[in-house]
């Protein structure tokens, strides 16, 4: 299962799943009905799109300190990938949201993994927000996103593919990214 999570519950997070051997995805809220939706569908591994650790160090997202970036997002950094820092102000709201998840889906037997779209996009060389590209390509894979998708869903798309095919780890003492290798 690929998950774009939110930051906030109220807000949509994207999902993609194979069931059966056909891909399906859609627009999810709440952290429950995401748990609702990997007991009914069996999941047994799913990539998210939200920090699921905190730097080396840091003992909260809340308390202040110099400690910004995780060893993981540092090499991601050097191959020209961009993204926010974890302690950026709606991006600590995502790292809570995503690590209580990650747990959830643990207790569950669930294998979770972070992910990062961006990453993915910028590996395979597909334009970020070029919603007919990413289409184009997903479908290539056998991973049809409708036409009205969502950006949301289009990304929860590319992570689920990014469990399918050869990835590459960013893996630091603090955490660890997975992408597509680089094309």
């Amino acid at each position: 299962m690929g998950i774009d999570l939110a930051g906030s519950e109220k807000r949509n997070t994207g999902w993609a799943v194979i069931h059966r051997n056909k891909v399906y995805s859609g627009i999810l809220h709440g952290d429950e009905e995401i748990i609702s939706f990997v007991e009914e569908y069996k999941v047994k591994k799913a990539i998210i799109d939200a920090p699921l650790t905190l730097p080396a160090g840091r003992k909260s997202i809340d308390r202040k300190d110099g400690n910004h970036f995780r060893e993981c997002d540092l090499k991601l950094r050097t191959e020209g990938i961009r993204f926010f820092p974890i302690t950026l102000g709606p991006m600590r709201k995502l790292t809570k949201r995503g690590m209580k998840l990650k747990e959830k889906l643990e207790r569950r037997g669930v294998k979770v993994y972070e992910g990062f779209p961006g990453a993915s996009y910028d590996r395979l060389g597909i334009p970020r927000k070029d919603s007919k590209k990413i289409r184009s390509f997903l479908k290539k894979y056998g991973f049809p996103a409708h036409v009205k998708a969502t950006q949301d869903e289009l990304d929860a798309l590319i992570l689920l593919l990014t469990l399918q095919i050869k990835k590459k780890n960013f893996k630091g003492k603090d955490g660890e990214i997975i992408a597509p290798v680089k094309k």
